[in-house]
């Protein structure tokens, strides 16, 4: 498989994470890119129209995409461990977990490119606060109704929350999110102590 990616793409880094826990990592080809919200890579457009990343190429050269469909075709390369559980409740709980992790990462992003890429003059502190709100409340609902699935064994549905939360960091270093999630950021700091997340620190 050949990956379009950005080292700093969290949703990027989720695909390079279920690579690593399912032992596959070799079987991956990182192919350089300048993904951007404008001005778009005109060698991923060809792939994906949305000319975003991850974007990956199989060996007869046809697309996969998003985040979601290559870490599902990643889970099928080896039968060990799998990130999305065979009973059919745990699939769909993982799975589910999994879109609020990247629900957040979503309006995260917005916020990201609202303060970053946005002429000041345009600048929308309302738009800004209301999707930080999403992430708030996102982090709420990981905090109350998901610990237990957390806790329980390494699902694409964890996977995502750890990218999510990696992010955060990475990119919001001012936002204290810990000291009102208490329990989630305990889960965190023992999760990023995996392989799969110390071997995909973004650069």
């Amino acid at each position: 498989m050949r990956l379009f990616h950005s080292p700093t793409s969290p949703f990027v880094r989720k695909v390079l994470v279920c690579a690593h826990e399912k032992g596959v990592i070799d079987q991956i080809e990182k192919l350089s890119s300048k993904a951007w919200p404008v001005k778009r890579d005109p060698e991923i457009v060809k792939e994906n129209p949305s000319g975003k990343v991850p974007t990956a190429l199989l060996e007869d050269d046809s697309p996969l995409f998003d985040s979601r469909v290559i870490c599902a075709y990643i889970d099928t390369l080896s039968p060990s461990s799998l990130l999305y559980p065979g009973n059919i409740k745990d699939r769909f709980s993982a799975m589910t977990l999994e879109a609020l992790a990247d629900s957040i990462l979503d309006a995260a992003l917005l916020c990201r490119y609202e303060a970053v890429l946005r002429p000041q003059e345009y600048y929308w502190a309302l738009w800004h606060d209301s999707q930080m709100e999403k992430v708030d409340s996102g982090l709420d609902d990981l905090e109350n109704r998901w610990l237990t699935v957390l806790q329980g064994p390494v699902t694409i549905g964890s996977i995502a929350t750890a990218c999510t939360l990696a992010y955060l960091d990475f990119r919001f270093p001012d936002k204290d999110w810990r000291s009102t999630h208490q329990q989630l950021a305990v889960w965190f700091t023992d999760f990023s102590k995996r392989a799969s997340m110390q071997a995909t620190q973004p650069e």
